[in-house]
């Protein structure tokens, strides 16, 4: 009869002697923070807070990767945590935010509205962590999740600091919501901006165009972010259009009307 080997387990000693690593799952338990804070937050009824706090956790989600693999300290515990945190974080933070905010006054149609951007997060991170080694790194499949919640959080900060009630926007905070949780199902691509060499050299006004970046946003941080958002999300149905143009246009016979 065959030896069994041992099954691997949580009990299992070698899974235990294994552990996790310190520093890129600390800054994800960061974002998680800041994600389950802006739930609080909104649950109070300041959105503000909430809405920073969830711009927060985009920053801290897109350092967490890079540190592992600047620290050579990447794992599929850490992968996985990762995936969970920005469910809370860019799922059901931002769906709850603008429920909140103003879909709360449409009945059946808000909470269905929030929910089909809860479920876009979760179909669209489902199907990142499935299709890792298919996919073009240089695009996205799909308006990634944290830029659909920043388009919708970043929504909900510009009215308020415009001192915009939700309630007299809730249908156009409605369609932003629903807009965002297609886009991250839809089959349009987005650039990903990884083909980007951070290491390579680069010319002194690239530096300081980054530094006039960043003061434009320190002067408004709510509608330049805001904006930023709402251009990203609608460049990948332009690259779409395009392509589909320049395709049409190539297929044409020489001649032909």
């Amino acid at each position: 009869m065959p030896e069994l080997k041992p099954r691997k387990t949580l009990f299992n000693p070698e899974l235990r002697r294994r552990g996790i690593y310190i520093l890129p799952n600390l800054f994800t338990t960061a974002a998680l923070f800041f994600g389950f804070f802006a739930i609080v937050q909104a649950m109070q009824g300041d959105f503000e807070k909430a809405a920073v706090a969830i711009f927060i956790s985009m920053i801290l989600d897109g350092l967490d990767g890079r540190v592992a693999r600047l620290t050579h300290t990447q794992s599929a515990f850490g992968a996985e945590y990762d995936s969970l945190s920005d469910m809370v974080c860019f799922g059901v933070a931002p769906a709850l935010v603008v429920y909140e905010w103003a879909l709360m006054s449409l009945g059946r149609v808000g909470w269905i509205s929030a929910f089909i951007f809860c479920a876009g997060a979760a179909l669209r991170l489902a199907r990142f962590n499935t299709m890792l080694e298919v996919i073009d790194k240089r695009y996205f499949q799909g308006l990634p999740s944290p830029s659909a919640a920043a388009l919708v959080v970043g929504f909900v900060w510009v009215m308020m600091d415009l001192g915009v009630a939700g309630a007299d926007v809730r249908w156009l905070a409605a369609a932003v919501t629903v807009f965002a949780g297609l886009s991250m199902v839809t089959s349009v691509r987005f650039y990903s901006f990884k083909d980007i060499n951070l290491k390579k050299s680069v010319p002194f006004v690239f530096v300081f165009a980054l530094v006039l970046v960043f003061a434009l946003i320190s002067s408004y941080p709510a509608g330049v972010l805001f904006g930023i958002f709402c251009v990203y999300s609608l460049s990948g149905y332009v690259l779409a259009l395009t392509h589909l143009v320049r395709r049409r246009a190539g297929g044409k016979k020489p001649g032909s009307a």
